[in-house]
């Protein structure tokens, strides 16, 4: 980041961005979990009676095909540049909302 005025400004926004990663890397995970190859032989039962061998390779390609399109996109929110943009405008919202009662957004 350039430019931190604040002492300490610098170094918040590694941490964020390094959060960001974190939340980004926890919900690939628990959309595995979710989308498990359990669930999908499920719904392709009779194809996994014929070809069970052949269902694991789709499930697999598909997992990873997923993770990798997630991840892609993710990328490119973060080379657009405006992620300190918008961690300054989560800031700024949490400010506003300091004296509310109600939730902020």
């Amino acid at each position: 980041a350039e430019g931190g005025g604040a002492d300490g400004g610098d170094e918040a926004a590694p941490g964020r961005a390094q959060v960001f990663s974190t939340v980004v890397d926890t919900f690939l995970e628990k959309l595995v979990a979710a989308g498990s190859y359990q669930r999908f032989v499920s719904c392709y039962r009779c194809f996994y009676k014929l070809q069970p061998q052949l269902t694991r390779s789709i499930y697999d390609q598909f997992i990873s095909q997923l993770q990798a399109s997630i991840k892609e996109e993710i990328q490119e929110v973060k080379n657009e540049g405006n992620l300190e943009g918008l961690f300054s405008l989560l800031d700024k919202i949490v400010e506003e909302a300091k004296d509310r009662e109600e939730p902020a957004w």
